[in-house]
């Protein structure tokens, strides 16, 4: 019995030595990491203060438009693109008719252009078609618009210019101006804009018309800066570098401002232009886009959204568009209804046609209607001018009437 009890004892007591020095279990293993979400891509947001809250409040900045580089991004300039192949179309169709190789029988500067050869410098100093061809292609005149109620003329003038050196200044102006603007704001803006500067610009030239031709094209290139000086006074604590931009605008403004004072182009369409860009900056684009132009680094001007959200919050307001948009409204009203009562500014202005056209020794700046007499013998044509008695002799006889128009008043002035 003792026997048996010690043999049960030794064997457990060998089953615990056993247990005790048997390893433990293995631990569980480790979870696998979970996978990684992918990266969501950052989107710039659509150029528009009108939808941003307080998530943007960061420090981005945006190059104003005229110091940004032009993106080669066709969608973005469609506007622009446009108007400036119609305005090369319609220029080169203007010197078709025109035709200068056969109407002044050869007597042109650059004949080797044949029928696109232009008038000489003494007749149209920004080398470009003659007055009874602009006459002929819609150009503003006091008898054809006031005597004779041709209003297509408001609508036909912003598309003519009066000469090649018209064309490049304006052209260039307008592509490095409103390329610039159509991408920080949308063609559909700029288009807005360009359109009714044309016919403000139109109806504040139709105020000031004198007898001889004239031309607004450039006026939509004034609205597109006066929208562009507008932009900047809304933001004026919001951009940087202003003053350097403030040059660059003046710049541009001067030099096409200096071209107007030449014949064939009107001025005062180019102040009429500015005024209703002016007024329009601000109820079309007082808001900078943000979205787009972030991507553009570097500038005259730049942009700090943190206070523009807080200056949207202040100033932001439908009411005050509103008032600039019935400012424009009456402008228009006002100028639409001079027009068709044909009031004449001139009258009331006896120096307003220096702002319009500056005399100098490379040209004349007569307003008055031409008159001459007509003399043809032996296949010769002699001109003399009945306001100061000079004349001219030319080698040929058959002549259109509007071309006799044109040389009589290159004789008396």
């Amino acid at each position: 019995m003792d026997s048996e009890t010690t043999a049960s004892s030794s064997d457990s007591n060998t089953t615990s030595a056993t247990n005790l020095q048997s390893p433990p279990p293995p631990p569980p293993p480790p979870l696998p990491p979970p996978l990684p979400r992918p990266p969501v891509p950052f989107q710039q947001p659509r150029l528009s203060l009108d939808w941003m809250g307080e998530e943007l409040l960061k420090e981005q900045k945006v190059p104003f438009p005229l110091s940004k580089r032009i993106r080669q991004r066709k969608s973005d300039t469609c506007v622009i693109s446009l108007v400036v192949m119609l305005l090369l179309v319609v220029f080169v169709a203007t010197m078709a008719v025109n035709n200068c190789w056969r109407k002044s029988h050869r007597q042109c500067a650059l004949r080797n252009l044949g029928r696109f050869s232009f008038q000489p410098l003494s007749e149209n100093p920004l080398l470009g078609p003659s007055a009874s061809t602009l006459d002929s292609m819609g150009a503003l005149k006091q008898t054809l618009l006031v005597e004779r109620h041709q209003f297509l003329r408001l609508f036909a003038s912003p598309w003519l210019h009066a000469g090649v050196f018209h064309l490049i200044l304006n052209l260039f102006s307008l592509v490095f101006v409103g390329i610039k603007l159509e991408q920080e704001f949308g063609p559909c803006r700029v288009g807005i804009i360009y359109l009714i500067s044309a016919i403000t610009g139109s109806l504040v030239a139709a105020l000031f018309l004198s007898h001889r031709p004239s031309v607004t094209s450039s006026s939509a290139l004034f609205g597109l800066l006066g929208t562009t000086l507008s932009g900047l006074i809304w933001n004026w604590k919001v951009y940087t570098q202003k003053f350097n931009a403030l040059l660059m605008f003046l710049l541009i403004l001067t030099m096409n401002f200096i071209l107007g004072l030449a014949p064939y182009v009107n001025n005062f369409s180019n102040i009429g232009g500015f005024l209703s860009g002016f007024l329009l900056g601000f109820v079309l684009l007082h808001k900078p886009l943000i979205g787009k132009a972030t991507q553009s680094k570097g500038g005259l001007f730049e942009y700090n959204v943190k206070f523009a959200v807080r200056m949207k919050q202040k100033f932001d307001k439908p009411l005050i568009r509103s008032a600039f948009l019935i400012i424009l409204s009456l402008l228009l009203a006002g100028l639409t209804v001079a027009v068709i009562r044909g009031i004449n500014m001139y009258k009331y202005c006896g120096w307003c046609h220096y702002i319009d056209c500056l005399p100098l020794k490379w040209w004349s700046c007569n307003v008055k209607e031409m008159h001459c007499e007509s003399l043809v013998s032996a296949e010769l044509l002699t001109l003399t001018c009945s306001s100061n008695g000079k004349f001219r002799i030319f080698p040929f006889t058959s002549v259109s009437q509007s071309r006799l128009e044109d040389l009589c008043y290159l004789i008396c002035s």
